[in-house]
Formats: C-alpha cells, sequence, structure tokens
C-alpha cells in the first residue's frame, strides 16, 4: 500500500506521538502550539542544520544538510538536519561523485539526551524513508546532543523498525478519524509546552458524555 501525497504526515511527528499521544494530536490535528524555552532552542538549533545549500566533502565523506526525505509507504516526509554519506564497497550511487556510498543520518537534538528512545524512533523513520529513495541499505545513525556536544549512534534494528511502522499506522488512523485521545497526566506534562492548552488536570475527570450517561443510568 502506498499513501497519497496530501495524505503524508511529517516525520518529526513519531516524536512527539512517542512522547504523548495527545501531545501529538494538538500539533498535528488541532494545529495548536504554544513555545516555551525548550521549543525556541531546539527550532532555533534545526534553523542552523537546516542550510539546504551548504554541503561538504571530506575525503570520502559527503556531508548534506536540509535533505528532504519522504516514503510513500508510510505515508511520511520530512528534513533531515544532516545526512553523512560514506564511501563504500557497495550502496547507492551518488550524482556527480564516483563509487558507491552509504547514507547515514544524523538528526540534533538541543537536550542531553534524555529522550533517546523517542528520538531514536524519529531517526529510524528518516533511514527508512533515505532507504526507500536511494534503494540501499541504512543499518545505523546517530543523534547529536547540542548540551553535551556528543553523539550517540543507534543501530536500526528490525524491533526498532516494525515500531516507527506501527507508530505511523496509528498516527494515520487517527488522523483520518480526526481523534485526539485522553491520557494520564504524568511529571512530563510539566514540561510541556502545550500545558495551556491540553489542561491535563482536566483528564482525571470525565468528558461531558460519560457524565450524562452515568447520571441517566445508561452506564454503570
Amino acid at each position: 500500500m502506498e499513501y497519497p501525497e496530501d495524505a503524508y504526515l511529517m516525520i518529526s511527528g513519531i516524536q512527539h506521538f512517542a512522547f504523548c499521544r495527545r501531545q501529538w494530536a494538538l500539533i498535528h490535528i488541532e494545529q495548536a502550539w504554544e513555545e516555551n524555552l525548550r521549543t525556541a532552542e531546539g527550532r532555533i538549533l534545526h534553523e542552523k542544520c537546516h542550510d539546504e545549500h551548504q554541503k561538504e566533502k571530506r575525503g570520502g565523506l559527503l556531508i548534506s544538510r536540509g535533505l528532504r526525505v519522504f516514503s510513500r509507504m508510510m505515508g511520511v516526509a520530512g528534513v533531515c538536519d544532516v545526512v553523512e554519506f560514506h564511501e563504500a564497497e557497495e550502496g547507492t550511487v551518488l550524482h556527480k561523485h564516483p563509487g558507491f556510498w552509504t547514507p547515514y543520518p544524523v538528526e540534533y537534538k538541543h537536550g542531553e539526551g534524555r529522550s533517546l528512545d523517542a528520538d531514536g524512533l524519529q531517526l529510524c523513520a528518516q533511514a527508512m524513508c533515505l532507504e526507500e529513495m536511494y534503494c540501499t541499505e541504512v543499518p545505523k545513525g546517530a543523534v547529536f546532543y547540542a548540551a553535551t556536544h556528543r553523539r550517540e549512534e543507534v543501530l536500526l534494528s528490525a524491533g526498532l523498525r516494525e515500531r516507527v511502522r506501527q507508530m505511523f499506522a496509528e498516527m494515520h488512523h487517527d488522523m483520518q478519524q480526526g481523534h485526539t485521545p485522553r491520557v494520564k497526566p504524568s511529571k512530563a506534562c510539566q514540561a510541556c509546552s502545550l500545558k495551556p492548552v491540553c489542561l491535563p488536570r482536566l483528564m482525571k475527570h470525565h468528558d461531558v458524555a460519560a457524565y450524562y450517561d452515568a447520571y441517566l443510568g445508561r452506564r454503570e
């Protein structure tokens, strides 16, 4: 199955979805957005990375910034912060560059690596798009954390890839249904920029329909 382009989701949304399904729906379905210090720092960092005209070549290494990627099979599109193409014995062919090359995506984050699981899902999604576009395997990539100036290499396992596919399938379903899920409030809500919109404390109470059902005896 292939998705039409008008149904494509943003690759970066998988990080929101992994962090909180309600947060993803508020941003991508209801088009709600509030900025705080964390989101502003992340936006500035990505703006610096996404210079599509900035390319480098260092011997057997090509560096491309702001590379646009997509997947018809998963129905997603987005922009990679950095993709390094390493010269290899086998891989993909690049225009004006002889030989074979292996893509190595690098996702930039402003934090310290506490969200490596969610960040790894986003990185894996980018790699799967690169595989579909360049018809080659992308076995690993890295997440660079600006706070520590360190890379965390991520092996893109079969299990991680399956989680990416399942999450995108759920995201497409919720998008088609226009469904914003309810979630249990947690400590993570305190750092979420959408807390004033989400109002997580209200999630502890029943909605209006549930109240009337209980009041009228429709539900035990």
